[in-house]
């Protein structure tokens, strides 16, 4: 680490892509094989290469204890060093003692990441970790918290990294990426490129794809200014997900790439007869199977994050996977080609006899064991994998109908795609566009800010807003929290706002601040979910800035029952 930190400061101090990515090139180049591999990782902002499942599982508070705990310093001391930093790492970095015969090297840090991700229980953990900060310098803690909190916060995403191999090892950057997407590990990305063996990178089964973006359109016109020929499909409110299929195993994975199988345990039985190994592109929905329709989003959140879903909710909540490309088929890699062929191998994958597997997975066993005790024939019949339609239309006043057919459906709006675009993972472009309008706005009340991070550390940029709620029998009111934004506002807004808080402070609790009242917003949002969360019972999916709203007062701000006919009109059939 003693090489490692200080080229994370070198990249932090220049705002220059060209010289960031040169100093990580510089770096890599300097190291071994080894060192080089285990930094590519670490410098995108991981513990581990990113096929991997393996987490550190080390919670924020543990480590806030235990820099406090090694750096001698009180909570008040500690809090005063986060609000001038914004940045545990920072904060260690800033704190921690510095003393002789200290240092640690990366592959030892490796090392004790692995042990610290094997150890059973937080007080085994925290003992690894307060071992291993104490063995290194103020510098290199800065670093290794960093790491382990998932937020390095130097201006480097993994593109850059992916530049800096392309540049240090004499390789096209599109042979880099390519490397890395299929092994979803940097590391070894490394090796080949340190070998010159990019091209002998094959796709890793059950690590999944970078999901391709579309990009918002205002009107049918913009959409259709685009490109000609188009594939129409509505926009479904569920949770994208991505399907990987070989020899009767199957997993799911969510956009953020994290597994979520084991909340859809219906599902792997109606993808695992696909007569190919595969990986599709689609959409896990709450569906209605009586009526052919899918439901709303609330409907859907109450299976999400569950290990085990109870028989009951199998049952009263039926999903579907509604599937919409198809980006890999027996051993071949299908983003290159365009989404028309693409989209005809789907509807043959599809409509192909299916297989019965004699191999299952242990674990999809144990889950159709434990979790699918009821009626076969009634699982059968609900858990899908279903062709999302697709539709053309010629003109804006066609594309109009259809946006007005699907939001008449309960869906959101429309995705347009070029028929002639391949599939790029993890980028936002023009060859996908969506196509919805917001289902409401709220004017909300702030009750509550925070400082931000990054660029917004001195900041407070994050605001909790709440409605009235008032009793119909006094017509006395109170406010209730019903969600939290970040985004839409400009930094000349945000540093404006950051003033007035100060001054109109309640409560300090450090990071964060009740405040008077007073500042009114307006909101926009995608749907809006029942909520244990805030105390209005309700959550909002989503929700954005859309402008300050100084023209109003608080008193004018909307109220809870805005809130609950909103919801009611979201979730009429």
């Amino acid at each position: 680490m003693r090489q490692f930190a200080p080229a994370c400061e070198a990249i932090v101090a220049t705002t220059k892509k060209l010289a960031k990515t040169a100093t990580v090139a510089d770096y890599l180049k300097s190291r071994s094989v080894d060192e080089a591999a285990v930094s590519a990782v670490f410098l995108s902002g991981r513990a581990f290469p990113a096929w991997e499942e393996t987490t550190l599982q080390v919670g924020g508070r543990s480590l806030w204890q235990i820099v406090a705990e090694l750096a001698g310093k009180n909570e008040a001391e500690l809090t005063a060093a986060y609000r001038r930093h914004g940045d545990l790492g920072a904060v260690a970095g800033d704190v921690l003692p510095s003393r002789s015969s200290q240092g640690v090297h990366i592959i030892e840090v490796e090392k004790a990441f692995r042990q610290i991700a094997a150890a059973r229980g937080a007080a085994a953990k925290a003992e690894l970790v307060r071992d291993l900060l104490s063995r290194s310098t103020p510098l290199e803690a800065k670093y290794i918290v960093k790491i382990v909190t998932g937020d390095l916060r130097i201006g480097l995403k993994e593109s850059l990294v992916e530049e800096a191999i392309g540049k240090g090892y004499g390789a096209t950057l599109q042979d880099v990426q390519r490397a890395n997407m299929l092994l979803g590990d940097i590391g070894q990305t490394v090796r080949l490129a340190a070998e010159s063996r990019l091209a002998d990178a094959r796709m890793r089964l059950f690590h999944p794809l970078g999901f391709m973006l579309a990009s918002p359109v205002e009107s049918a016109e913009e959409a259709l200014s685009y490109f000609e020929k188009a594939a129409i499909e509505d926009k479904y409110d569920g949770i994208r997900a991505q399907a990987h299929v070989s020899g009767g195993e199957v997993r799911l994975f969510s956009r953020t790439r994290d597994d979520i199988t084991e909340s859809f345990p219906e599902l792997p039985d109606a993808l695992a007869g696909l007569p190919r190994d595969a990986i599709l592109d689609g959409e896990i929905v709450a569906w209605e199977y009586s009526t052919g329709r899918a439901r709303p989003f609330s409907v859907l959140q109450q299976r999400l994050g569950r290990k085990k879903v109870s028989d009951k909710m199998l049952r009263e909540i039926p999903v579907a996977f509604l599937a919409f490309d198809f980006l890999y088929a027996d051993g071949r890699l299908l983003i290159d080609l365009p989404l028309r062929e693409r989209a005809t191998m789907l509807d043959e994958l599809l409509t192909a006899d299916k297989v019965v597997h004699h191999r299952v997975a242990e674990t999809q066993r144990k889950v159709r064991q434990e979790q699918l005790q009821f009626d076969t024939e009634d699982n059968a019949a609900r858990a899908s994998v279903i062709r999302a339609p697709v539709f053309r239309a010629a003109s804006a006043e066609e594309l109009e109908e259809l946006f007005a057919a699907a939001q008449e459906r309960g869906n959101e709006g429309l995705m347009i795609k070029d028929l002639n675009s391949p599939y790029t993972p993890g980028k936002r472009g023009k060859a996908w566009l969506k196509m919805k309008r917001e289902l409401a706005t709220l004017d909300v009340v702030v009750t509550a800010v925070e400082y931000g991070h990054g660029k917004r550390i001195g900041v407070l940029s994050d605001y909790t807003f709440a409605v009235w709620d008032r009793d119909s029998d006094t017509n006395e009111a109170r406010l209730v929290n019903i969600g939290k934004a970040y985004s839409g506002l400009t930094d000349t807004e945000i540093a404006d706002m950051t003033k007035w808080f100060l001054e109109h402070t309640i409560e300090d609790q450090g990071f964060r601040r009740i405040v008077e009242p007073k500042i009114v917003l307006e909101v926009a949002f995608n749907n809006m979910m029942k909520s244990d969360r805030h105390e209005s019972g309700y959550a909002l999916r989503f929700p954005r800035i859309l402008r300050l709203r100084p023209d109003k007062l608080a008193e004018e701000a909307d109220t809870i029952d805005s809130v609950r006919t909103i919801y009611d009109r979201q979730t009429r059939p």
